[in-house]
């Protein structure tokens, strides 16, 4: 039998990491197996669902590169096919009407809470053989005996079933209620293994007992550890991004939350960096852990900065491209292969696409403007020196390449008597504006003669007017 797994996420919020990390390991499970990969948009809450939130959570599994293999079904367009089965259960003695009202059931509840004991639904309407609008409809469950099921991750579970209580599976307005929608949906889409968080172990026994009364097979399951903060707190917006797409416009490759996500619950021995084939090779439910995740963000710094040195350039060129167009406008007259030989040149030493784009604007975007920031006047005298005999010596030079700019910026170093550093600051001030820059020579051949030449000449001018060419 052909693996099929689902990824089931509500339309009512943005997709948050932890949805994310559970899209992933269904993913990675139906590569790993030949199987297939579905996606279902749960969106029968008719208030809070939004097209914004499924516009996001499609964009998010897309960016990540989680592609699915049918077209999504949304359960909004299936309210008829839970009517059907709703029927079928009370036609079968196995569902009732309750008409039970809320203020009732309230009062119950607060009782039950004052005495430090679970709300469970009495049954008054069990067999009541009158039963007035509104009303709701609940499954039978039994009330002896027990519902157990061997997780694939946490091993044998079992529930007493005299601790479940007749839950609803349709309300008032007839929608659905989720552990009666879902388990009809896993049914009809072939879903073999259920992998989710284990906030659900609770709700299996019931979709147990409902798969059981519709006479469907139940799929196996698997409950995947909780993702926490550091400070082992349930994850939230103050540990992280609300929405997965938050992480792409802080600058992260999708390859690198990936990763990161991966090895929240996941392990390969020692290996922590991964290829997507090798994911897809190695990945196995025996090696998804029961204990709790942390979500380290330095981690995730770490890990992106390997990926952002590892990355091709002109794969980022390209990522830049697609996703960073408008930040990336002051590249609009570069070509291509210089563009991919300044992103080669700074990648080395950054960790996310900002950095990248800053390092990027040193290179190619508008001349910079020069601070004095406690510039000695003998200093600003020996940088206009020194730079007007760098102008004069890559003047000349033709090729304009890193190895012939090395050797000319040398004899200036011996010409002034002095090592190359203090020389080649002067020159790395000139062209950025700053003391920190990429390797110098391959920064030069890489801006270009006319670049280089400009911002030297505007140095020497700047230098000037504070009073360096005196004396």
């Amino acid at each position: 039998m052909q693996t099929r797994v689902r990824f089931a996420p509500s339309p009512t919020g943005f997709l948050h990491v932890g949805g994310a990390r559970t899209a992933l390991f269904n993913w990675l499970f139906a590569r790993s197996t030949g199987g297939k990969f579905l996606l279902r948009i749960e969106d029968t809450d008719r208030e809070r669902s939004d097209p914004k939130y499924t516009a996001d959570i499609l964009e998010s599994l897309s960016w990540l590169g989680l592609n699915w293999d049918e077209p999504p079904v949304y359960q909004s367009s299936r309210f008829d096919r839970y009517a059907t089965v709703a029927n079928e259960l009370m036609a079968a003695h196995l569902a009732y009407r309750c008409d039970c009202k809320p203020e009732v059931l309230d009062a119950i509840r607060q009782r039950c809470q004052k005495e430090k004991r679970p709300f469970r639904y009495p049954g008054t309407c069990r067999e009541k053989k009158e039963i007035a609008a509104p009303y709701v409809v609940r499954i039978k469950v039994p009330k002896e005996g027990a519902t157990a099921f061997k997780d694939l991750i946490r091993g044998d579970i079992s529930f007493q079933n005299k601790d479940l209580d007749d839950w609803v599976i349709l309300r008032t307005d007839g929608s659905p209620t989720y552990n009666f929608s879902v388990v009809i949906d896993d049914h009809d889409q072939g879903i073999t293994h259920v992998l989710r968080g284990d906030d659900h172990i609770n709700n299996t026994p019931k979709q147990i007992l409902l798969y059981q009364a519709l006479g469907f097979e139940v799929p196996n399951f698997a409950h995947l550890p909780m993702i926490l903060g550091t400070d082992r707190t349930k994850l939230s917006k103050r540990h992280g991004a609300a929405s997965t797409l938050e992480y792409r416009t802080m600058g992260y490759l999708p390859q690198a939350l990936v990763n990161f996500l991966v090895r929240l619950g996941w392990s390969y021995g020692d290996q922590e960096i991964f290829t997507v084939e090798e994911l897809k090779r190695f990945f196995s439910l025996e090696r998804v852990g029961k204990a709790n995740a942390v979500f380290n963000p330095e981690k995730l710094e770490w890990i992106s900065g390997i990926f952002m040195r590892d990355t091709p350039s002109a794969e980022l060129a390209s990522y830049l491209d697609q996703y960073f167009a408008v930040e990336m406008a002051f590249t609009k007259d570069v070509e291509r292969e210089r563009l991919e030989k300044g992103i080669a040149i700074t990648q080395g030493k950054i960790k996310k696409i900002p950095e990248l784009i800053a390092q990027l604007k040193c290179l190619f975007g508008e001349d910079p403007a020069y601070e004095q920031a406690g510039l000695k006047a003998e200093d600003a005298k020996k940088m206009f020196q020194v730079l007007t005999a760098v102008k004069d010596a890559v003047g000349s030079v033709s090729a304009f390449s890193k190895d012939d700019l090395d050797q000319r910026v040398r004899a200036v170093a011996a010409q002034f008597n002095e090592k190359l550093a203090p020389v080649a600051q002067a020159i790395r001030f000139a062209v950025t504006g700053g003391k920190v820059s990429p390797g110098l020579f391959e920064m030069l051949e890489v801006q270009g003669k006319q670049t280089v030449l400009r911002r030297v000449e505007n140095a020497i001018r700047w230098l000037g007017e504070l009073g360096g060419s005196k004396g």
